[in-house]
């Protein structure tokens, strides 16, 4: 933490072609103060472009005065707006003094970047794969300063984004997530449960949806709901019949659309709770606060939501982006172990699609609690919602593992194995038919640490294949398609399987 006394500043940080130039512009016209932009800066310093700089002088003169003008603009007591420069990040000393200040991470894609970036006056922009390569080793910097993460993606409400940052308790750390239908928050600290945090731009009357189990730990820390529905924990209770009370109780209390749905729990009273907004009175808001690992890292995300059938899981349901999710990370102390190891499948499987330093972590052994790993795991997921809200193309990619695993939990009628534990024993198929027999083994090891199963026992491997046939991911009569994986951080969407290298797969899983 800097000693030297300076005043608060707004400060965005982000690869080329993020646009934070833009962004500091157009924060400074709402909220008012000069805008300091550090390469224009460092341009009127040496008196040449930065293009110029690289070629005559290297890259690092540039660095070192690069450094030393970030350090004086943020030391300073002038009030403002900064943009600093995309590598600005790379110098400890002004990753330190950030710490001071409100930082806004403009993530942009790398092929985004790419595109905008072209041109003579970006030297660290000619060569692709390098380019690319920059890109990656930068993420962890951006992550690690970050106070707030906004997509620099056109259409972002920015001046909201904005707004929840001013919002955010001490500590805490914001997402905003973005996709076609909707735009909203996600707050993401410890104590926010118990501190009562709600967002100042979430007017209205509440209704809680809880479990049983949940209600008594935490349900006292919500502001007094018009009304209330506690339905019994686990995945038995994703039902049309446990939706129907809710549906019936948010009656009683002529419930409205200006009102809305509190979903505290873990992914089955989000779904369920999510479901029930989305359908009462053709859609009304509401918001995720999850409190199971699985919740916090995968499924509070993203807007689907949906009840099981006998048949299969998931098969209603709607998509219905929620106003906002607050996580509080300190909540999964309360948290069952074996609960907590089901949600660990979920970080394992989020880290093997996004590769890269949240791969690095979990294969490390990280403590899947840890607020880092659950924000790496929630970017990772709202990245890819970002992208593909509606499971048109890239968002399948969420489904490694969840072709046998959904089979093994419906063929066992969602009562032998926890969600999670069945994705783990998923996983270990999906890297099987990927040919990935040494990842297979990390993995494998990973999850038998976390003690999820490894093995399928008891259950008829003929039975968990002709279920992947239900699949809601399968078109018309053909097969239903898989995610498999080269690598972490490469996987490959809508791979067609034999039936019978499905049913190899799903018998290793069962040999002794």
């Amino acid at each position: 933490m800097s000693t030297v006394s300076s005043e608060r500043k707004l400060v965005f940080v982000g690869f080329m072609g993020a646009g934070k130039t833009t962004a500091a512009q157009l924060a400074a016209q709402a909220r008012g103060g000069q805008v300091v932009d550090l390469d224009d800066l460092v341009v009127q310093r040496l008196g040449k472009p930065i293009s110029q700089v690289f070629s005559e002088d290297g890259e690092a003169a540039f660095r070192q005065a690069e450094q030393a003008l970030a350090l004086e603009v943020l030391h300073s007591s002038e009030p403002g707006v900064v943009a600093l420069g995309g590598g600005s990040v790379l110098h400890p000393a002004v990753r330190e003094v950030l710490a001071d200040h409100d930082v806004v991470w403009l993530d942009v894609e790398a092929d985004t970047a790419w595109e905008r970036a072209q041109g003579p006056h970006r030297p660290l922009a000619q060569d692709r794969e390098a380019f690319e390569q920059l890109w990656a080793e930068r993420q962890r910097h951006y992550l690690g300063v970050a106070k707030a993460i906004v997509p620099a993606t056109p259409g972002v409400q920015l001046d909201s984004a904005l707004e929840a940052l001013a919002a955010l308790p001490g500590g805490a750390r914001l997402i905003w997530a973005f996709s076609a239908s909707g735009q909203y928050p996600v707050y993401l600290g410890r104590g926010l449960l118990r501190g009562s945090f709600w967002p100042p731009s979430l007017p209205g009357r509440r209704f809680l949806v809880t479990d049983a189990r949940v209600g008594e730990l935490y349900g006292q820390s919500v502001e007094p709901p018009l009304g209330k529905v506690e339905i019994p924990p686990g995945e038995a209770s994703k039902t049309l019949a446990q939706a129907d009370r809710i549906w019936r109780g948010l009656a009683r209390v002529r419930m409205t659309r200006a009102d809305l749905v509190m979903a505290l729990g873990g992914g089955v009273v989000g779904d369920l709770g999510g479901f029930c907004a989305a359908t009462y009175q053709r859609g009304i808001r509401y918001v995720q606060m999850p409190t199971t690992l699985v919740a916090q890292v995968d499924s509070a995300y993203g807007g689907k939501t949906g009840v099981d059938l006998p048949e299969a899981k998931n098969y209603i349901g709607a998509y219905h982006q929620p106003s906002a999710v607050i996580v509080d990370t300190d909540v999964l102390a309360s948290l069952p172990e074996a609960e907590l190891a089901a949600g660990y499948a979920e970080v394992v499987k989020t880290a093997l699609i996004a590769g890269g330093e949240l791969w690095r972590q979990v294969s490390a052994g990280a403590d899947p609690r840890e607020p880092e790993v659950i924000l790496g795991c929630a970017l990772t997921k709202l990245r890819i919602v970002g992208r593909d809200e509606r499971d048109g193309g890239v968002r399948q990619v969420l489904n490694l593992g969840h072709t046998v695993g959904h089979a093994i939990e419906a063929v066992t009628r969602y009562r032998r194995y926890r969600h999670g534990e069945a994705v783990a024993l998923g996983l270990l198929a999906a890297l099987r038919l990927s040919g990935q027999e040494e990842l297979r083994q990390q993995v494998g090891e990973l999850l038998r640490a976390r003690r999820l199963p490894t093995s399928l026992n008891g259950v008829d491997p003929e039975a968990v294949v002709r279920a992947t046939g239900s699949d809601k991911k399968r078109v018309g009569e053909g097969p239903v398609p898989f995610v498999l994986l080269d690598a972490p951080g490469r996987p490959r969407l809508d791979q067609s399987v034999p039936g019978d290298a499905v049913l190899d797969a799903v018998r290793e899983l069962s040999s002794p």
